[in-house]
């Protein structure tokens, strides 16, 4: 029954062509073209003239060129106010994160200044504020330390920290010319919430030192070590110290809860750092309290941003710290950056090519460690206190860095009573803002595999390091994805009444199983890794199949596979197919193949498995196949009133 032709001319026996054959070098870079190339840059440039090609490509990669002739006055207003705006959040923040690195706080400055004018040229996010990041910094601190004192050999220290930078917007700018964006995308929205998350505790833990006063702490970062930094030296904590930086921390929670339940009054919270640190400079200059336990930042030097070209070091013994350090900072602020200009973009309804983001940062980055910069990315908090002052293009980046430099010329030496313990504070309430447990709740009830991601994140980098963390976080994503290869569903479908339509039994329960016909739906690629569990599970559904709840054996004549989700194959898929079909030919089943795609029939036909089927046992459409299968078994005759209903 199972192995009968199909009549010649039937209705429903349509054909699925296998595509015409293509030039090996032509499919090649057809391939090649949509996995690096899928939004098709170069587009622009066809049936251009060789002047206007000139005049585009400086557009694609100085996008300034682009806006700037239609930049207006109104524009130049809003831009001058966000800009100003960022600015206040910008100094004060600049000199804490570089603190935070260890690296002296000037260069948190000159961080300041020099990539955020490289960015409004080459970057095609208008709200993105640029500038140092706690991340990034603490990165930097952690993964530095461990080889040089930057205690000890300061000036080692921040020649590698330049290099590492150097390294890291290297990185940066080659992902994006080669186009290999896609390599950021394995920091999925639950990696980036555990480990931003993690990251901030583990950055406010690191701020204790702060604010109870202490003058010698742990390098390492994990929650255990801190604490007992912390506890062992009980009888070192200053309450001075603790008293101011405790209320300065609740001015800044205090500020930045009102300005959330009153969002027209951003500014108070954009503007609360920097108070801070003028009211903090005042009190500590009024009562002299730097003589009774509580530490400044001291001489800050005036002056624009030296060149620092030549302290790279490229010595053999710091190299690989140096180009470690830097593809993993530089990765971890593509991350943000990209998300962060993203999100903005799409609040405003314009679009971002990541690619071009990477090339700008990595250019930023280059030239900034070129100029006693450290790595800058775009920070949320600067880029959400930009978006909400109004900022119309990248011009706001510009009158942000005119600011640090006012600031560098001659505003300074004001800084030199500006205590430490603000500057902790500073940094722990930005911190407690990148902690978004709402998003890891809504992720424990979306998807728990995501929610492990994010916690194992979470608890790599608090208990062990950054890297930890996020080697964690990545690893498990990536496990995710191998299983999900490895382990495709297999789900059985049915017809649903009144319809022509098969859907799977286990979801509508109304889908009605069509006797003598199973109909199984494979839910991705076939490759070498699920081959042999695919054969198993077939095979397993057809003994569950043949056999009903009380043991009696069940007629079973067709197995139809359908193949519209399996969009490639290799030969080992190939060869599963084969041996399925020889395994149910031998109990009397047909083998049928739904909604193949290309590469699919291409495969089958260059391997004589299409031959070995036979063309009219494959079918377009599930509706197609068991209409045959339906059509063959009753042997019916196109106009007999049964079969329409066996259909």
């Amino acid at each position: 029954m199972g192995n009968a032709e199909l009549p010649a001319g039937a209705e429903y026996a349509r054909r699925v062509p296998v595509p015409p054959a293509r030039p090996f070098l032509d499919t090649f870079k057809a391939n090649l073209k949509e996995t690096f190339f899928p939004d098709d840059p170069l587009r622009q440039f066809r049936h251009q003239p060789a002047p206007r090609k000139l005049v585009l490509g400086l557009k694609y990669f100085f996008p300034i060129l682009d806006w700037a002739p239609t930049y207006t006055f109104s524009f130049f207003k809003s831009d001058l106010i966000a800009g100003i705006t960022i600015a206040s959040l910008a100094i004060p923040q600049g000199i804490s994160y570089a603190k935070l690195a260890n690296l002296p706080p000037i260069l948190g400055l000159y961080s300041s200044f020099v990539p955020p004018l490289v960015y409004a040229m080459m970057g095609s996010s208008r709200d993105l504020a640029v500038g140092t990041v706690a991340v990034a910094s603490l990165l930097i601190s952690s993964m530095l330390s461990k080889e040089i004192s930057p205690t000890q050999q300061p000036s080692l220290y921040l020649h590698v920290a330049f290099t590492a930078t150097f390294f890291a917007g290297l990185f940066e700018a080659a992902l994006g010319f080669l186009r290999l964006g896609f390599i950021v995308d394995f920091l999925s929205h639950a990696t980036i919430v555990g480990f931003m998350a993690g990251a901030a505790t583990v950055v406010s833990l690191q701020q204790l030192k702060g604010m109870l006063g202490l003058q010698h702490f742990t390098t390492a970062t994990d929650l255990i070590s801190v604490m007992k930094s912390v506890f062992s030296q009980v009888h070192q904590w200053r309450w001075e110290t603790a008293v101011l930086g405790c209320c300065f921390l609740f001015f800044l929670l205090l500020t930045r809860f009102f300005s959330k339940r009153n969002p027209r009054f951003f500014w108070v919270s954009a503007a609360a750092p920097l108070t801070s640190v003028i009211l903090g400079s005042l009190l500590v200059y009024l009562t002299h309290a730097e003589n009774h336990g509580v530490q400044v930042i001291g001489h800050l030097k005036k002056g624009l941003n030296p060149l620092s070209a030549t302290s790279l070091t490229f010595e053999p013994s710091y190299l690989m710290v140096a180009l470690k350090t830097g593809i993993i900072t530089g990765i971890i602020a593509l991350a943000e950056g990209i998300a962060v200009g993203r999100s903005f973009a799409m609040f405003k309804n314009y679009h971002i090519d990541g690619n071009k983001e990477m090339i700008a940062f990595g250019t930023m980055n280059i030239v900034g460690s070129l100029t006693s910069c450290y790595l800058t990315t775009g920070p949320f908090s600067r880029s959400a206190v930009n978006y909400n002052a109004g900022c119309k293009t990248a011009m706001s980046n510009v009158v942000m860095a005119l600011a640090v430099m006012i600031t560098l010329l001659f505003l300074t030496p004001l800084f030199y009573y500006t205590p430490l313990v603000v500057l902790s504070a500073i940094i722990i309430s930005a911190m407690l803002g990148l902690i978004d447990y709402e998003a890891a709740m809504h992720l424990w009830h979306v998807d728990k595999v995501d929610f492990c991601v994010c916690l194992g994140a979470y608890l790599g980098v608090v208990f062990g390091s950054v890297e930890i963390g996020l080697v964690i976080a990545v690893s498990i994503s990536i496990l995710r994805v191998l299983l999900f290869i490895a382990r495709p569903r297999t789900t059985a479908l049915g017809r649903i009444p009144n319809s022509m339509a098969y859907r799977r039994v286990d979801q509508y329960s109304m889908a009605q199983s069509v006797p003598g016909v199973l109909i199984l739906h494979i839910d991705a690629p076939v490759y070498f890794a699920n081959a042999g569990y695919l054969r198993e599970r077939i095979s397993r559904w057809i003994d569950e199949e043949t056999k009903s709840s009380k043991g009696e054996e069940m007629d079973l004549h067709y197995l139809i596979l359908d193949l519209g989700a399996v969009g490639s194959i290799d030969t080992s898929g190939i060869s599963m197919i084969e041996e399925v079909k020889k395994i149910i030919e031998r109990i009397d089943i047909k083998l049928v193949l739904a909604n193949p795609g290309s590469e699919v029939m291409k495969k089958l036909d260059s391997s004589n498995v299409l031959e070995a089927i036979g063309h009219e046992w494959i079918f377009l459409t599930v509706a197609d196949a068991v209409a045959a299968c339906n059509f063959a078994l009753h042997k019916c005759k196109p106009n007999d009133s049964s079969c329409e209903d066996a259909v």
